[in-house]
């Protein structure tokens, strides 16, 4: 047990500082692709400095995905309660987990429902927040989420979907590029439904009605 905090505490430290150089759901996609004969291996990631990405692209997700990120300390209270009583009723509630949680589970954790996995979540959620600045964990979000097949982190998209670099990403590409992100493997900014294109318009209103993050070039 001591170890563990001692590992996880000194982890966290360094990526504090240092670029994420590969995650758990990363390895776990690679051993998917490797078991399906139809798929090719695919890792494409390129890791960039927040210096070096549209302000759009974090306005975007944080419109999108957790608009009190700069409020909360890990976690969205009302949002987790809303979840809770949904689920009480039979009913899938969508929303409650924020940007720091989802950076979490895809830095040091996999992508599985268990009460352990939900249990070390919360605790590297309070260790995120507490070491790192909210523009750190933005920075690593948007570095390392997964979107697209085989696809991790803004910059990949940038080049993938819209053969550019994620500092020129305009609004309503970053705004595209968040509306698939609840299911990268399922929806793509390259082929958007008409469901993507009404998420991405909402995107777009919100990303006028909050306050800019001030991140990014």
């Amino acid at each position: 047990m001591l170890w563990f905090f001692i590992l996880s505490i000194g982890l966290t430290i360094l990526y504090r500082f240092v670029p994420i150089p590969i995650t758990p759901l990363m390895v776990i996609r690679l051993g998917e692709q490797a078991a399906d004969e139809k798929k090719e291996m695919r890792l494409y990631k390129d890791w960039v400095p927040m210096s070096q990405i549209s302000k759009n692209a974090p306005q975007a997700v944080y419109g999108a995905e957790d608009q009190k990120f700069l409020d909360h300390y890990g976690f969205d209270l009302e949002a987790m309660e809303k979840a809770w009583n949904g689920n009480k009723k039979g009913k899938q509630i969508k929303g409650a987990s924020t940007i720091t949680q989802q950076t979490v589970k895809n830095v040091f954790l996999w992508p599985a429902r268990s009460y352990v996995r939900k249990a070390l979540e919360a605790y590297f959620t309070v260790l995120v927040e507490l070491i790192w600045p909210k523009e750190r964990i933005m920075e690593v979000y948007l570095n390392v989420i997964e979107m697209g097949e085989g696809i991790y982190g803004i910059e990949a998209a940038a080049q993938t979907y819209y053969n550019k670099p994620a500092a020129r990403l305009n609004r309503s590409q970053s705004a595209m590029i968040a509306a698939v992100l609840p299911n990268p493997r399922r929806w793509t900014p390259a082929r958007p439904t008409p469901y993507i294109v009404r998420r991405q318009g909402w995107i777009l209103r919100q990303m006028n009605n909050l306050s800019p993050l001030g991140y990014g070039i």
